[in-house]
């Protein structure tokens, strides 16, 4: 049975994240937002704490992995673990700033692929390594599996070619985990992913995107030109398998979609407690025993949006819970990120509307928040995407059938 509260255990984690969130987040959030491309030094100390938070076995807001050779069963009842550890924690984070929290030390994407998919050795060598995730090229967005970045077998070598756009910490970041086919005529099967560290002879970063919002964190362009990669850095297994070859790089969405999905229910959260303090300012009272339809319009668009920010979080939770029950999340996994990125952007720009000129300027985060929301539609697969998932999920059909 499925306890979608947050567990009893994970108080002390929560209580952690929010109070770093509002201590050290929230008071630099408009500053790095103004300072773009600059690094964020108050996060280095940080980082280490957080770093002995995961290690000690408590969950973090940081990147976590869905190990496919976990022991534990559900016979021993309900299993609330690191992913929904993680997501908790995530969402207090970003209630704090979501850029910053993407500018983490060792919390990147590539970090949850390389917990998701790496064998004991490749864990242990790339422990203590902040990993970027690099997927998305100038000709293929969405469709992930028609990736065109190439790696060729060569001696104990692999070698990549091609260009990846918008990496998340991709210049900050140590090492970059790269999609790639090692043969294209096999599609989907032939797909691996690949630890690219820096300094890697023929790995380049060619430029830093400016962004609508997150802009504490660096998204770079980069590119690979006969870059030889080590093949003990391959992810999983080497042998292409024309049956479930993809789903080893796959199963990462699984587990990262819900952490997006908590980065956008954490923004959400702090538009709404934002725009309740700016309405009570202004005398206007949201009365929980009254129908919305007897109270002041704005009480009542406040009360919409409470509805639709619940749905998320409790679709990310369920999400989040099924992972760590070994339970498959594919499909809970997209709707939660599809209606947890619909949602924040729904609800931010309607708090800027509520909050009227108070929103509108820097003078509150309101304006900042309904721009940091756009990308939590958009990355880790977008809403139009999530929507096809949950269809074939539903349907029954194959990404074939149904495009």
């Amino acid at each position: 049975m499925i306890n979608l509260e947050p567990p009893k255990k994970a108080g002390a984690l929560v209580n952690q994240a929010y109070q770093a969130a509002a201590e050290v987040f929230r008071p630099i959030s408009r500053k790095y937002d103004r300072a773009e491309h600059t690094y964020p030094a108050e996060l280095d100390m940080f980082a280490s704490l957080l770093d002995g938070l995961n290690s000690s076995g408590e969950g973090g807001a940081g990147a976590s992995g869905i190990r496919k050779d976990d022991k534990s069963d559900g016979a021993a009842g309900n299993r609330n673990g690191g992913n929904l550890s993680t997501v908790l924690g995530t969402i207090e984070m970003c209630w704090g700033d979501v850029g910053l929290l993407l500018s983490m030390p060792r919390q990147g994407l590539g970090n949850a692929a390389i917990a998701s998919v790496a064998n004991d050795e490749q864990l242990e060598r790339f422990a203590n390594i902040w990993a970027a995730m690099a997927i998305t090229e100038p000709g293929c967005g969405s469709d992930s599996a028609a990736i065109t970045t190439t790696a060729q077998k060569d001696g104990d070598h692999y070698v990549l070619n091609g260009e990846k756009i918008f990496v998340t910490a991709g210049q900050r970041a140590d090492a970059v985990v790269v999609w790639a086919t090692l043969d294209k005529s096999k599609g989907r099967a032939g797909i691996k992913s690949f630890v690219v560290e820096k300094g890697t002879p023929g790995f380049e970063v060619e430029r830093v995107e400016h962004k609508l919002g997150i802009r504490a964190s660096d998204t770079a362009v980069l590119r690979f030109e006969n870059c030889r990669v080590p093949k003990e850095n391959l992810l999983g297994s080497p042998e292409i398998d024309t049956k479930s070859g993809f789903a080893g790089v796959m199963q990462t969405f699984d587990n990262t979609r819900p952490l997006v999905a908590a980065m956008a229910i954490g923004v959400a959260r702090a538009a709404l407690e934002e725009t309740a303090r700016v309405l009570a300012a202004a005398g206007v009272t949201v009365d929980y025993d009254k129908p919305a339809n007897s109270q002041h319009a704005a009480a009542a668009a406040y009360l919409e949006l409470e509805a639709d920010y619940e749905s998320a979080y409790l679709l990310t939770m369920e999400s989040a819970w099924m992972a760590d029950n070994r339970k498959p999340n594919s499909l809970q996994a997209s709707m939660a990120k599809a209606k947890a990125g619909r949602s924040v952007v729904d609800i931010t720009l309607r708090c800027v509307e509520l909050a009227g000129a108070v929103g509108y300027t820097e003078d509150s985060l309101l304006e900042k928040w309904s721009r940091d929301a756009k990308i939590l539609d958009i990355f880790e697969g977008t809403q139009q995407i999530q929507q096809l998932i949950v269809a074939r999920k539903v349907l029954g059909k194959t990404s074939a059938e149904l495009k």
